[in-house]
């Protein structure tokens, strides 16, 4: 996963505010019960010593964030300020979370924010009719869904039977129409499969709409095109069968991505390009060697040096006072090496404990070895 995205909280000095929020709008009293949850979470950041700006500005943008929002709709938010009250990060999650956090410290919890992000397979979603589609393309994780549109002609929508000798020109020209329409769309559903690098392209809706896409689509689209039965784009139609289908295809290519670089480890291990262990991933960092760093979901209970810059990282004093850090502050071990990451433009993939090799808490693909990378 790029972690890039997050470059605008790491290179900023902490100490930080880091909130996941259910914002959940689905009664009633919805505004009355969110105003409820956000101010529970500003009295634990209080109660922290997060002085009052910060409380202020995560309060406000959680609020702010769930204006208009739709009854029946579930959300949640991840929201990150620094000392002075600057929200310097602020995100959807993909649903509530399960259990909000709210928490003043040195560095921010990331990496429970990355795993709650939607986005982080990049894919998209067409539900077509004969007229044209709506589309749908989750592009990065942190970044809010694209919604577009694309309407074709109408004129002659429908075969006729008109009998004589009109009626193979009228059947003719329909489908003509169709065509042109589904040919838009594919235009469009292939620049952005282009410009996303999407793993998949769920197509909906109607049957011969359907039919004209997959037939007509270019090789990049075939080549991660998903057809399903279920769903339509008329005004009123239930697109709970869609979601329920995109997140069961996120979730599988989250899956096949975490079983491919956990394989890619143990092959890149083979030709010492890949290193494992804390101390060996932290030393890799330090040097931009990472290409992707790999993290257990479960880690140990074990913390980092870390100073301002983010490749100032270590595992005892003598690396810091090595990098001339003096004031190397303690923090848990994931937050130091997703900090690293992010500022050496390495890649990220949080898999299950039981995944990593030898029950290893953390990994690295390595861009490069030198003479001091172990063989």
């Amino acid at each position: 996963m790029d972690v890039t995205f997050l470059g605008s909280v790491t290179d900023h000095p902490g100490p930080f505010a880091t909130v996941c929020a259910d914002v959940t709008h689905i009664t009633e009293n919805a505004d009355t019960e969110l105003d409820l949850r956000v101010r529970a979470l500003a009295d634990r950041l209080a109660e922290q010593g997060a002085p009052e700006p910060v409380v202020a500005a995560v309060r406000g943008r959680l609020l702010e964030g769930n204006e208009g929002g739709e009854a029946g709709t579930y959300r949640g938010r991840a929201v990150v300020a620094g000392p002075d009250g600057t929200v310097l990060f602020d995100a959807p999650l993909a649903d509530a979370p399960r259990t909000e956090t709210a928490e003043w410290s040195p560095m921010p919890d990331l990496v429970s924010v990355l795993r709650a992000l939607p986005g982080r397979i990049p894919h998209v979603v067409i539900v077509a009719d004969r007229v044209g589609a709506d589309i749908t393309v989750a592009i990065a994780p942190g970044l809010p869904a694209e919604q577009k549109s694309v309407e074709g002609e109408r004129h002659l929508m429908r075969k006729v039977q008109v009998g004589g000798w009109a009626h193979h020109r009228y059947q003719h020209t329909a489908e003509n129409v169709w065509i042109h329409n589904m040919q838009q769309v594919i235009d469009e559903v292939d620049a952005l499969v282009q410009f996303s690098g999407a793993r998949f392209v769920l197509l909906a809706g109607d049957v011969r709409a359907r039919q004209i896409v997959a037939d007509r689509a270019t090789p990049r689209i075939k080549a991660v095109l998903v057809d399903m039965d279920e769903g339509g784009r008329a005004e009123g139609a239930d697109r709970s069968v869609i979601d329920q289908r995109v997140e069961e295809l996120v979730a599988e290519n989250d899956a096949a991505e975490q079983a491919q670089v956990v394989e890619q480890v143990s092959a890149a291990s083979a030709h010492g390009l890949a290193v494992t262990g804390t101390a060996l991933v932290v030393e890799a960092l330090r040097k931009a060697q990472v290409e992707t760093l790999v993290l257990a979901e479960e880690q140990d209970d074990e913390q980092l040096l870390v100073g301002t810059s983010p490749l100032e990282i270590g595992v005892s004093t003598e690396d810091m006072a090595a990098l001339g850090v003096t004031d190397a502050a303690r923090v848990p071990v994931e937050r130091a090496l997703l900090r690293a990451a992010v500022g050496s433009n390495a890649g990220v993939v949080v898999v299950p404990r039981s995944a990593m090799p030898g029950d290893i808490p953390v990994a690295a693909v390595l861009r490069y070895t030198d003479d001091s990378t172990p063989s």
